[in-house]
């Protein structure tokens, strides 16, 4: 019958429940079962539920620490509703990436006009990242997406120029310090644009390979705004911690206070013997 149930291979319902059992049997049902023989039920159930919250609020620490286990959302990017993909240098103060107008003329050349867009996201407090950042490598292929969902460009139309970021910062901190940042539970709003500039139609011609793909002057930069969600991949280990960690100091506590209460009887018993 065992070797029957072992053999059971249906995921992930069937198995999973199997799992769960058979665990509870043969791990905590046999600490238990030991314990019982010698404290009795009632106090080795006790002992025994204390031990196990004690190793869960042991466990949920490493996953939080660490970032394993029991994981949450991981960080992706989403769309800024309505303003994803903006196609003209005008659009960025319309859609609030800038908070002034820009500084150089929408009639400007198209290569004065882009050297002024990038200065104005530096002076407004944006930092441009760099090309061999992960930030700039994870950005590039989500404004992709999203690029493609609007239909602003097909794949291999467009290269990425620039990557800005703005926000993010933790909070609250010790004392102001980065070093000190145990308690920053909180996150300020974390936007990403991407700007990216079109390519020129490719040469085919047969029996030649093409062309290797070049920018295209004459048309404008287009820019993909992005919000940051930095996920919850830690909230899960968060919770198993501090909800484990109630737990266990609740029956200790529970364990202190019935090691009293025997210590008085037993107290009062030889009181009551000796008399």
């Amino acid at each position: 019958m065992v070797s029957m149930l072992l053999a059971v291979n249906w995921e992930p319902e069937l198995r999973g429940l199997l799992t769960v059992v058979l665990g509870l049997i043969a791990f905590m049902g046999s600490v238990y079962l030991i314990l019982g023989t010698n404290l009795g039920a009632r106090l080795g159930f006790l002992v025994a539920l204390t031990g196990l919250a004690g190793w869960m609020a042991l466990m949920g620490a490493i996953w939080w620490i660490y970032g394993i286990g029991l994981k949450g959302e991981d960080p992706s990017w989403h769309q800024v509703p309505g303003r994803t993909v903006i196609q003209d240098p005008d659009g960025l103060y319309q859609a609030g990436v800038f908070e002034q107008r820009l500084a150089v003329s929408p009639d400007a050349p198209l290569d004065v006009l882009a050297d002024g867009i990038v200065d104005q996201f530096v002076d407004e407090g944006w930092r441009v990242v760099g090309e061999a950042e992960p930030a700039f490598g994870q950005a590039e292929a989500s404004a992709t997406v999203f690029l493609e969902e609007e239909g602003a460009f097909a794949p291999g139309e467009f290269d990425v120029t620039h990557v800005y970021e703005v926000g993010g910062e933790a909070y609250p901190k010790l004392f102001g310090l980065d070093a000190l940042d145990q308690i920053a539970f909180f996150h300020k709003p974390y936007y990403t644009v991407v700007e990216v500039a079109p390519y020129l139609p490719l040469r085919e011609e047969p029996g030649r390979a093409p062309s290797p793909p070049e920018i295209d002057s004459s048309r404008e930069r287009q820019y993909v705004y992005m919000i940051r969600d930095l996920g919850s991949r830690r909230e899960p280990a968060a919770l198993i911690t501090i909800g484990s960690t109630i737990v266990f100091l609740a029956l200790c506590w529970m364990l202190h206070r019935r090691d009293r209460f025997v210590a008085e009887n037993l107290e009062r018993k030889a009181l009551a013997t000796s008399a």
